[in-house]
C-alpha cells in the first residue's frame, strides 16, 4: 500500500479551511502523518493516546525521534540514550500496539558524515530500537559517494533500517540525490523537501520557514512518480511525506500527487464536505 501525507497535521489549511485543523480534521483527507513535535520533546503516552482516539483504523503514524538521538543535541547531565530510548518505547506502546506506528524517524544533520564513528553509532542507535521500524536520514552527501554507496546501502539492508528516499533542491553540491534504492523491502519511506536551492542553506531563526517554500510543478511531480514506481516493486509498504510547507504548498502537492498515483482512499474520518 501507498500512503501520502504532510508533516504535522494542524497547519493544512488547503485541506480543511481553517487556519489550525485538528487531528480528526486531516484524517479526513490523508492516511499518513509525520508527527515533528518528537524532535523537541519525547511525546507523552497521553498524548499519543489521544492522537490514536483520533484517526481511523487504518491511519498510520511516522515519529520524528528526538534530536539527542541524531547529533542535534548533546544529552544533558544525568540523561542516557538508553533510558530515553525505553522511556520513548514505553509511551508508544499504545500506538504501536494499535498498529498504528508506520516508522520512527531519524534525520540526520548534515555534520554526521560517512565516517566509522559515526558508522558505529548507527549500530548503537539500531540497538536502542532493535525491535521498531527505523527510517535513516541523512542531509550529508558523502553516504551517497560512489565509493561509500553501496556500503551505505548495504549497511540499511544488513541492520533491517530504511534509507529514506530523498528529494532536495538539485543545483547544491552537497544535497543528497533522489536515489530510489529500497533497502527494507517491508518498508520504504519517501520525503519531498521541495527545490528551493536559495532558500535551503539559509540561516537564522527563519531558516526553517525558508528551507521548504517550495512548490512542486506538473513535471517534477512527475519525476517524483517515476520513482516511487521504481521503487514499488521492491517494498510492501511506502509512504510518501509532504514537507515543502512553509509556504503552504504541502497538503495541495500531496492531493495531487495521490492524484498522479491513482489513489483512492477510503475509511478515512468523515470531513465537512461528506455531510452534504
Amino acid at each position: 500500500m501507498i500512503r501520502i501525507g504532510c508533516t504535522s497535521f494542524s497547519e493544512h489549511d488547503y485541506l480543511t479551511g481553517k487556519k489550525v485543523s485538528t487531528l480528526y480534521e486531516y484524517a479526513g483527507h490523508l492516511p499518513l502523518v509525520e508527527m515533528d513535535t518528537g524532535f523537541y520533546r519525547i511525546p507523552s503516552k497521553e498524548n499519543i493516546e489521544n492522537w490514536i482516539q483520533q484517526v481511523p483504523n487504518d491511519f498510520k503514524f511516522i515519529m520524528k525521534v528526538h534530536k539527542v538521538f541524531t547529533k542535534h543535541q548533546e544529552l544533558e547531565a544525568g540523561q542516557s540514550l538508553i533510558e530515553l530510548a525505553k522511556e520513548l518505547r514505553e509511551n508508544m506502546a499504545p500506538m504501536i500496539a494499535e498498529n498504528k506506528l508506520f516508522c520512527l524517524l531519524a534525520q540526520f544533520p548534515a555534520s554526521f558524515k560517512c565516517v566509522r564513528e559515526n558508522v558505529d553509532y548507527l549500530r548503537e542507535l539500531r540497538l536502542l530500537f532493535k525491535e521498531l521500524p527505523v527510517a535513516i536520514e541523512f542531509r550529508d552527501r558523502s553516504w551517497y559517494d560512489e565509493k561509500y554507496l553501496a556500503s551505505t546501502r548495504k549497511f540499511m539492508q544488513d541492520h533491517e533500517f530504511s534509507l529514506v528516499i530523498v528529494d532536495e533542491p538539485k543545483k547544491l553540491s552537497t544535497t543528497v540525490p533522489l536515489d530510489a534504492y529500497v533497502t527494507n523491502s517491508e518498508f520504504t519511506f519517501f520525503r519531498f523537501h521541495g527545490r528551493n536551492d536559495v532558500g535551503w542553506t539559509a540561516t537564522g531563526p527563519d531558516a526553517q520557514k525558508v528551507r521548504t517554500n517550495y512548490r512542486y510543478k506538473e513535471t517534477e511531480l512527475a519525476e517524483l512518480k517515476q520513482a516511487v514506481d521504481e521503487a514499488a516493486p521492491h517494498t510492501k509498504e511506502i509512504a510518501i511525506i509532504f514537507n515543502n510547507n512553509a509556504g503552504g504548498d504541502a497538503a495541495e502537492n500531496a492531493l495531487q500527487f495521490k492524484e498522479k498515483l491513482h489513489l483512492d482512499y477510503t475509511g478515512l474520518n468523515p470531513s465537512q464536505l461528506d455531510l452534504f
